[in-house]
């Protein structure tokens, strides 16, 4: 079965650094887009940043662009979330996720699996 196992959590000081990853099994991973999402408490789970791999598109959420940036290793089956210069917004449980298509709000996503989540902590 589909696996997607997140990991690199954890609590930060704000302005630090964390990077997730997340090992994906069971699936054909170059053939899928891979997204991060985050849901913080009290809130709905948001789009953050997707990658489409084979030269794709990437996709950034606004309040991310600059500071996350995702990255893929096709022959681990592993995407990964570097996230830097974090804020105490940035606090949330964050999921790995894969689909056929995943995009910013408003636009066209499918989300066929999910990860577990991640807590990222930042302090102030």
């Amino acid at each position: 079965q589909v696996q997607l196992v997140e990991s690199g959590g954890g609590l930060v000081q704000a302005g630090g650094s964390l990077r997730l990853s997340c090992a994906a099994s069971g699936l054909t991973f170059r053939n899928y887009a891979m997204g991060w999402f985050r849901q913080a408490p009290g809130k709905s789970r948001e789009f953050e940043v997707s990658d489409r791999g084979s030269g794709g598109s990437t996709y950034y959420a606004d309040s991310v662009k600059g500071r996350f940036t995702i990255s893929r290793d096709n022959a681990k089956n592993t995407v990964y979330l570097q996230m830097n210069s974090l804020n105490p917004e940035d606090t949330a449980v964050y999921y790995c996720a894969a689909g056929p298509t995943i995009q910013p709000m408003g636009l066209m996503t499918l989300v066929n699996f999910w990860g577990q989540g991640t807590q990222v902590t930042v302090s102030s």
